[in-house]
């Protein structure tokens, strides 16, 4: 499994080990292949708010973005490519304020909600939203990062 991570601005990069542990947990957690490549951008709040702007239609800025190579009419020929997710750190860092749990718990939240979005899973009505959070928490608890995690 490759997790290909890019760090932009710079600082966000404080955070690389935590999303590469929480995605290849969850990875794994699910059962894909070995050859399987996700990859990464940290980032600021401009930086998500044009991708969501530009690729969701939404002007503003937001937590994650996922970009799955699988499904859709552009879908990736290449099956190991499972695709890509955003991750806004100044997002995150305001809503582990309001959650009251550590940045590393909402970074890791994060990349495993983008992660499992790739894979198809979705919160469209409230039995899937459950299933989903189900398998967020399960995935966060086998890394160490409950919700009490400061």
């Amino acid at each position: 499994m490759a997790v290909e991570i890019l760090s932009e601005p710079k600082w966000c990069g404080e955070w690389e080990a935590t999303v590469r542990q929480a995605i290849l947990q969850t990875l794994k957690a699910v059962d894909e292949p070995e050859e399987i490549e996700v990859s990464v951008l940290l980032t600021d709040d401009s930086t998500i708010h044009d991708l969501n702007r530009t690729y969701r239609g939404v002007d503003r800025p937001t937590d994650v973005l996922s970009f799955a190579q699988r499904e859709g009419e552009d879908a990736s020929e290449d099956r190991g490519v499972l695709g890509d997710v955003v991750i806004s750190i100044e997002r995150a860092r305001l809503q582990a304020g309001d959650y009251g749990h550590s940045l590393d718990r909402e970074v890791g939240f994060l990349a495993v909600h983008g992660t499992l979005h790739l894979l198809g899973w979705d919160h469209e009505d409230p039995a899937e939203e459950q299933a989903m959070m189900n398998k967020t928490e399960e995935i966060l608890l086998a890394i160490g990062l409950s919700r009490e995690t400061r």
